[in-house]
């Protein structure tokens, strides 16, 4: 699958959306509740579930997330392969 590697670069842009990746690439999954308790405790942001929102639109937009319905909870996850594609070229 090919993904827009500038979509991908606009999400890796933001700080806030790098601290999202960093939190979903150590656990398997994060509901949005979880990902924003530990967004606010461990990273002292100031942020809104919302606001996580729309960055996770941007990450979903690029690749970066899946998110997938369990019961009445959204369950996040980091997607690798975008990035493992566009760095392919780079470094080996």
């Amino acid at each position: 699958m090919e993904w827009d590697k500038d979509s991908i670069f606009k999400a890796l842009g933001d700080s806030t959306r790098r601290f999202i990746l960093d939190e979903l690439s150590e656990r398997s999954e994060l509901t949005l509740y979880e990902l924003t308790a530990r967004l606010v405790m461990k990273h002292n942001l100031s942020i809104t579930r919302q606001a996580i929102a729309k960055h996770l639109n941007t990450l979903e937009d690029a690749g970066l997330v899946i998110s997938k319905r369990k019961g009445k909870y959204r369950v996040l996850m980091f997607n690798k392969e975008p990035l493992k594609n566009l760095l392919k070229g780079w470094v080996e």
